[in-house]
């Protein structure tokens, strides 16, 4: 890479937690630069991780507008790093080279940003890594495994002004915003109150017991900076989000955050005073799924204002008529946003006015993608470009992620508490021993 190009990218970008890296610098071709549509101007990527999310990126990178070059694949699992090949191959005419180790790749100097699509407790020391690597972050949600990740994550895009891309894609509605842009000019009077939701109906998962590794798996390397243990069967595909919390942080960590993000942007808060939760494991009470399948949380902020999580993971009656989306209550009306868009209601119930974009993006199939992920992806690279403003930056994506987290831990140790709404900090000493967790001694995140 040219010292013009690396220097325009590094101007680029907006404005803590350091690991070795190892492995080495491989050189571009004469092929690879016979692709560059302008050099001062390509963005070379990396994906890490290659399950079910990667795929809502595709139709961004592949469009030749966007000028970008996907240099990487990356996942700890040979089976996908073969389909994810096989899959994009058919967009591109040229093959991105396969890696297990995103250590490797952070050591290209090549690579200019890195799309993060891993189980979550991979998410902020990634991310750091990357940062302290000269790399631009798109970190899908959410974006911290515990409070303490997203300070820190804060900390380093500060200290290496880079771009960091929160992946809840609705930010990038151009609906929503509109609505929300309504909502804080009085449309609905003085909003008070937002019920966020996701009712989905997923099924018995396995008892985990104890299993070799599926072949192709390296399952140290999957586990990064949690502390090691044993493989247990069927963990490493989807089902670690349901078997404790070594890997993911349950469904409000994984759903939950979208909503309660749309909530917190339309009523215009920030860290509430209250957190209560009503939560449990009540369907298929006999199988492996380890975590709540239901919740319901209640966040109370200054000012009166309340927003309420309703999340049913293996129940799928929909008592709000759809699958996922945020209701937002004023003194004048009310309004329903999802991602396709939103319905205006006065006080009597009546719509207003709705604008609805049907099949915008998926709501809840496994990993999704559609035109908000396409969005979101495109603003990404436009902002490293300095050509549009970030839409989801990472100081506002740790806020609602703080609330995924306040529910998990008030879930967790069986009791409410209050939160300093300033500085986001709980008074519950219970509470604050959840602030961060165990890593693997080597893999821990540094204050910068």
């Amino acid at each position: 890479m040219s010292s013009n190009r690396r220097d325009f990218l590094k101007k680029a970008a907006v404005g803590g937690v350091g690991l070795a890296f190892t492995g080495g610098i491989t050189s571009a071709s004469a092929k690879s630069y016979s692709r560059i549509i302008g050099a001062n101007d390509r963005i070379q990527i990396a994906i890490q991780g290659l399950g079910r999310r990667w795929g809502a990126y595709i139709e961004a990178i592949t469009d030749k507008a966007n000028n970008v070059e996907l240099v990487y694949l990356c996942d700890v699992m040979k089976s996908q790093r073969e389909k994810a090949v096989a899959h994009i191959s058919k967009s591109i005419d040229y093959i991105p080279k396969t890696e297990n180790d995103i250590r490797v790749i952070l050591d290209d100097k090549r690579v200019d940003a890195i799309f993060m699509a891993t189980p979550d407790h991979w998410h902020a020391p990634g991310a750091c890594m990357a940062m302290q690597a000269d790399k631009h972050v798109y970190l899908e949600k959410p974006c911290s495994h515990n409070p303490r990740e997203g300070e820190l994550l804060v900390a380093y895009q500060k200290k290496y002004n880079k771009i960091i891309q929160m992946g809840n894609q609705q930010r990038s509605s151009l609906e929503s915003s509109e609505i929300i842009k309504d909502i804080h000019n009085g449309i609905i009077g003085t909003a008070y109150k937002a019920v966020a939701f996701y009712t989905n109906s997923r099924g018995e998962v396995p008892i985990p017991i104890k299993a070799a590794p599926p072949a192709g798996l390296d399952w140290d390397l999957y586990q990064g900076p949690s502390p090691r243990k044993e493989y247990m069967h069927d963990t490493w595909d989807y089902n670690w989000h349901w078997y404790g919390w070594d890997f993911g942080t349950a469904e409000t960590g994984n759903n939950a955050t979208h909503e309660l993000d749309i909530a917190r942007w339309a009523l215009n808060v920030d860290y509430p005073e209250f957190v209560d939760v009503y939560s449990g494991k009540f369907q298929y009470p006999n199988d492996g799924w380890e975590m709540y399948d239901t919740m319901e949380a209640t966040f109370k902020f200054p000012n009166n204002k309340v927003i309420q999580w309703d999340g049913q993971s293996r129940n799928g009656y929909d008592k709000y008529g759809a699958g996922r989306g945020t209701i937002i209550y004023g003194s004048e009306g009310s309004v329903f946003i999802d991602r396709n868009g939103y319905k205006l209601f006065d006080l009597k119930g009546k719509l207003v006015r709705d604008k609805i974009l049907l099949g915008g993006e998926d709501g809840v199939a496994l990993g999704g993608g559609g035109g908000l992920s396409t969005r979101h992806s495109v603003n990404f690279f436009q902002a490293i470009r300095e050509k549009e403003i970030l839409t989801s930056p990472i100081e506002q994506g740790v806020v609602s992620q703080m609330l995924t987290h306040y529910a998990n831990i008030s879930s967790r140790i069986g009791k409410s508490f209050e939160v300093d709404d300033v500085t986001g900090r709980i008074y519950d000493r219970d509470a604050m021993k959840l602030w961060s967790r165990t890593y693997e001694p080597g893999w821990e995140i540094k204050p910068v």
